[in-house]
């Protein structure tokens, strides 16, 4: 068994097709077959369904692909610690790629500029997901690191660092009847014709709760997965949006959009960054996460 048999298995699992997975590791589709028809010879168990298409991994699969999931990451960080060891101290090279729930993502840059201004070779792929995605991407090592909500679902097992509070509010555009409110009840919010997050988004099903627990029930007239369209609907059609605070200090207090804080009830969740409990921790992951313990821009709260 070598790290190439294992590639081509990971490649086939995320591909669910023999020849996409062989033009994603440069070779062709014979030997993506074959090498992985080898790992099932000398590990005696059958890995792929038979089929004259892709059908699946059988159980004994799957254990394998977890396996071969867990191999490849530790095989990549342990090549990235040692390129630094032999380079006598070089700086870090190599991509990170982050899973960040929508709201988050408008904040992940001063993340990412904290970890350049240290290691400038390190790059990064960034990707939108729900909370659940991120908890399924790192568990299968499709992603270095998360960013998503850390008291209102289970992260057990994760290493996880609080980044800041997110609290909410009410977008609205400029002279709109509440624009000149200095807060509005949930209750009121919910007579508007909203834009919100699709409802596989956690950010969307805390919002939801918000309203149950004022015994309220919104219309929502848009639904999308990401922030950012949240606000053009705000700023363009006159849709009104519920948001975290700190979107308006990011994006800028641009004329036509006014923020309003939302109150009855009173609703704030811890927002952070989260990774594989592992020791030692990938030399990329663990910069990343020192960024996340250093983060100073609580006034974003």
């Amino acid at each position: 068994m070598d790290i190439r048999q294992l590639q081509y298995l990971v490649a086939l699992a995320r591909e669910k097709h023999f020849t996409r997975a062989a033009t994603a590791c440069n070779v062709t589709q014979p030997t993506l077959s074959g090498r992985i028809r080898q790992l099932e010879l000398e590990l005696g168990i059958p890995i792929v369904e038979r089929g004259q298409r892709y059908q699946g991994l059988t159980a004994e699969g799957e254990r394998v692909l977890k396996w071969a999931q867990l191999i490849l990451n530790n095989w990549t960080s342990m090549q990235q610690e040692l390129a630094q060891i032999t380079a006598s101290g070089a700086d870090l090279t190599g991509r990170l790629v982050l899973g960040g729930i929508p709201s988050a993502l408008p904040m992940i840059p001063f993340l990412t500029k904290d970890v350049r201004a240290l290691h400038p070779h390190i790059d990064f792929t960034v990707m939108s997901m729900s909370s659940e995605e991120i908890l399924r991407a790192l568990q299968d090592y499709s992603i270095d690191v998360g960013i998503t909500y850390l008291d209102n679902e289970p992260i057990s097992g994760l290493l996880a660092w609080p980044l800041y509070s997110e609290r909410y509010c009410l977008f609205v555009p400029d002279g709109h009847p509440l624009s000149s409110r200095e807060s509005v009840t949930w209750k009121e919010a919910a007579t508007l014709p909203l834009g919100l997050l699709t409802a596989n988004m956690q950010n969307r099903r805390i919002i939801d709760r918000a309203f149950a627990s004022a015994n309220c029930h919104p219309e929502t007239a848009l639904e999308t997965n990401s922030v950012i369209n949240l606000w053009s609907n705000v700023r363009l059609m006159g849709l009104a949006s519920i948001m975290p605070q700190y979107i308006l200090d990011i994006l800028g207090d641009e004329p036509g959009i006014t923020a309003i804080p939302l109150r009855e009830p009173e609703v704030a969740h811890s927002v952070g960054v989260v990774a594989v409990d592992r020791d030692p921790l990938g030399p990329l992951v663990k910069a990343f996460c020192d960024a996340a313990k250093s983060f100073t821009h609580r006034e974003l709260q």
